[in-house]
Formats: C-alpha cells, sequence, structure tokens
C-alpha cells in the first residue's frame, strides 16, 4: 500500500507559510475582508462515513480556507490514499460556500464540493456533491446536521447517493478536553451495504471520540469508528481513529 504522504507534507507546509502574516504587516494595514484558516494532521485511518480509504494505514491530511466576511468562502482538502489504479494515492476536495448565522445561535452553510483523484489513472473517478448544513448552540455544546447530496454520475456508476448527518459536540468545563459524537445515515451508491457486498439498501456509520488541546493551535484525539454492511479488515471493521492536528 503506498501513499503521497511526502507530497502531502510538503503541500501542507506550504499552506502554514501561505497563512502566515508578519507581524509588521498586522500593525500597519487595516484589517482585511478576506482571512486565511486552516490545519495540518495526521490520522491512523483516513476514515470517510465510516469506510476507510487508506487501508487502515496512516494518512496525511490539511486543509486552507479563503474566507470573506459576507460568510464566503472557498478552500481545499486534500489527504493520502491506498494506492490504487483508479483512485491513485491522492484525493484533492475542491469546494466553495456561504455560510451565515441566521439567528441567536443558529448558523446555516451550504455549498458545493468536488472530489478529484488527481493520479488516478483508470477509468473515471472525480464526482460533484452539494451540502448544506444547520448548526445551533445549545448551552456549552454545539449540535449539528446537515445532508449532501451526489446526482447520478459516471464516476458513481451512474446512480447517486444521499447523505444526512447529526453531530453533537461540547467542551468539557475548566478542561482542555471536548467530546463529540457523529451518526450519518447513507443511501444509494456510497451505502456501507452496497460498498461491503451486504445488500442494496441503506446504511449507518457512527463515532465517539475526544480532543484534548495541548495549545490552542495544537490538539490530539482519539475516536471509536463503526460502520453497518459485513466487517472487513481494514475496509469497514470497527476502529479507533488517533489524530494529531495543527490549525492555522
Amino acid at each position: 500500500m503506498r501513499t503521497s504522504v511526502s507530497a502531502l507534507s510538503a503541500a501542507m507546509l506550504l499552506a502554514l507559510g501561505l497563512g502566515a502574516t508578519p507581524a509588521f504587516a498586522e500593525d500597519t494595514a487595516p484589517p482585511s475582508d478576506f482571512t486565511f484558516s486552516g490545519y495540518a494532521q495526521g490520522v491512523s485511518d483516513y476514515r470517510f462515513r465510516g469506510i476507510s480509504l487508506s487501508g487502515g494505514d496512516l494518512a496525511v491530511q490539511g486543509t486552507i480556507n479563503l474566507n470573506h466576511s459576507s460568510g464566503f468562502y472557498v478552500g481545499a482538502w486534500g489527504s493520502s490514499l491506498e494506492d490504487s489504479p483508479v483512485y491513485g494515492s491522492t484525493e484533492l476536495d475542491l469546494y466553495a460556500g456561504y455560510t451565515h448565522a441566521i439567528g441567536s445561535g443558529l448558523t446555516i452553510d451550504a455549498g458545493v464540493l468536488y472530489y478529484a483523484y488527481v493520479n488516478g489513472h483508470v477509468g473515471k473517478a472525480n464526482y460533484f456533491e452539494p451540502y448544506a448544513s444547520l448548526t445551533a448552540a445549545i448551552g456549552p455544546a454545539t449540535a449539528k446536521v446537515g445532508v449532501a447530496y451526489a446526482p447520478s454520475q459516471d464516476s458513481l456508476g451512474n446512480d447517486d447517493n444521499t447523505y444526512v448527518y447529526g453531530e453533537l459536540g461540547a467542551g468539557i468545563p475548566n478542561t482542555p478536553i471536548s467530546v463529540n459524537a457523529h451518526l450519518g445515515y447513507a443511501d444509494g451508491v456510497q451505502s456501507p451495504d452496497v460498498l461491503t457486498g451486504s445488500g442494496t439498501g441503506g446504511g449507518f456509520d457512527y463515532s465517539l471520540g475526544a480532543t484534548y488541546a495541548i495549545t490552542p493551535k495544537f490538539s490530539v484525539g482519539a475516536a471509536y469508528v463503526g460502520v453497518d454492511g459485513n466487517s472487513i479488515k481494514n475496509f469497514s471493521d470497527d476502529t479507533v481513529v488517533a489524530t494529531v492536528k495543527l490549525a492555522f
């Protein structure tokens, strides 16, 4: 199993460099309507909606976003993959969207995401997926519900997929620890039942995790991840995913 860890590592270093701003510029320039944000991280397994895309191996990931004060944003997210002829060894997701507070503690987010597999060389793999979500602050916790719909495309075998999910997260008072939970349901070509050969219906994925903030920008975490369908080693078996993350 080969992954493009070195290439992704170089990309993350470049992203960190782009996100840095000299101190003297901050002292003299007025606040900009545009800001950069992002992170670089390593994970013990790249799980996408419960399914491993790194063959149970370490993956290097990162993102960089350009945000506008109006709420519009564009960005890119990348990860190393288990090397395969169709998908290659690198995933690059490009996205654009809009986020806005619509009431006390309520935020909407909507956009479109394009999944690109830049060094796959057999067949069609790239596809796009519009998405939308609503996040609510509930005391010290946050709750999020969302949906993503991938319409029928050649790379999806001329089929479609609907994914709905809910998430809860909260910080433990007076500690650097936060906890989170996720429950998702896929119906269509990306259902875990379909992907693991256990059936043609929809299926759930779920996770429960915790994060420890060593500094405001650097954190470590772990999450237990499970998914419906047949349990296949290093693909759809239950696992614990560890994460080391540096934000900027």
